[in-house]
């Protein structure tokens, strides 16, 4: 089943053909870096006027790729929400008008389910359930326990700010640019992650909270203004914040990992591409049970042992960040099921 899919919920005008669920033929996505890195963020309008230039480009790129027509196309799949409201009207209503023109079913997608099922895409074997999942994106942070396609089980969320938001905002505030998350995580590297002593939010709820984690980086550099004029100093703040937030998503993290007997271990989202993060979760579950990385570097695809609890994130940078690829999985999987 080949399947054409839109995304275009935030400042990525993305369109892919997606077969089974799992190959991707083509995934090609037109950036606005570029445009929201001259305000520090995201601007709404500016983002909808953009997916309505790149749409119909975009669109016949990605079929040309994938070496199909219409004809070939079996279903349209779109974002249906979260994100920004006029960009996702761009997005489906081209989907509409394709699914209308071409006679085609239109399945609509939840954004955070298509993250989710980034984990499924160019994989050597699926992944086995029970899952839990961690997504981290720039609006939303979920934890969900994965009983089957359409069988899952929401055990956390964010409260306010999300994860990926709050990299956006410290990155602005320490004067590192847009978008926060790459640069935070280059800075940290030479940085000192005990320097500050930042808050991890709602530590003993199962819902997650950043917005104090923010707060807290913006009184710290009001009450200090001297950290902007040392390099050092700001590489030890982006360690220190970068630690903060990957503390908060261990803490649920394990805490669910330890409840619930699963087979596998998810991150997705923007987030899911930092490398402090992958590392630290890999560390974590290796105290409790033997790790190894599903379909990683050397592996043959096999699925984890018995014995074994297998750690999987996307499979390219390029699925962790908003992909229409992602849409397209999550349509195939969840067609007619619910989830939630």
């Amino acid at each position: 089943m080949k399947i054409l899919a839109i995304e275009s919920s935030c400042d990525e005008t993305a369109v892919s053909v997606v077969a089974d669920g799992r190959k991707v033929l083509s995934n090609v996505i037109a950036s606005q870096i570029a445009k929201h890195a001259i305000t520090g963020g995201v601007v709404p309008e500016v983002a909808a006027r953009e997916h309505i230039k790149a749409m119909m480009p975009v669109l016949k790129t990605a079929m040309k790729e994938a070496g199909v027509t219409k004809d070939d196309i079996d279903a349209i799949a779109v974002t249906r929400e979260p994100g920004l409201i006029g960009s996702l009207v761009v997005g489906r209503i081209t989907a509409s008008a394709l699914a209308f023109a071409w006679d085609k079913p239109l399945i609509e997608v939840n954004h955070i389910h298509g993250h989710i099922y980034a984990n499924w895409l160019e994989t050597e074997a699926e992944p086995e359930f029970p899952i839990i999942t961690l997504t981290v994106s720039g609006g939303h942070n979920e934890l969900w326990l994965m009983r089957g396609h359409g069988d899952a089980e929401l055990l956390g969320e964010t409260v306010d700010d999300s994860a990926g938001e709050a990299f956006d905002k410290v990155a602005r505030l320490l004067g590192l640019g847009y978008p926060g998350g790459p640069i935070i995580e280059v800075r940290a590297k030479n940085g000192d992650s005990n320097a500050f002593k930042f808050p991890i939010g709602m530590k003993n709820d199962k819902n997650f909270s950043f917005s104090g984690l923010k707060t807290s980086v913006f009184y710290t550099l009001k009450d200090n203004p001297a950290i902007l004029d040392n390099e050092k100093m700001v590489d030890d703040v982006a360690a220190s914040f970068q630690k903060s937030v990957v503390d908060a998503l261990l803490i649920k993290l394990m805490d669910a990992v330890k409840k619930y007997p699963v087979k596998e271990v998810h991150l997705s989202g923007g987030v899911s591409a930092n490398g402090y993060l992958r590392a630290r979760v890999a560390e974590e579950l290796g105290k409790i049970a033997r790790c190894r990385l599903a379909d990683g570097p050397g592996r043959d695809g096999s699925p984890c042992e018995r014995n074994e609890l297998c750690l999987r994130y996307p499979k390219k940078l390029s699925y962790c960040t908003d992909n229409a690829a992602m849409i397209g999985a999550a349509g195939f999987y969840l067609t007619g099921k619910k989830f939630e």
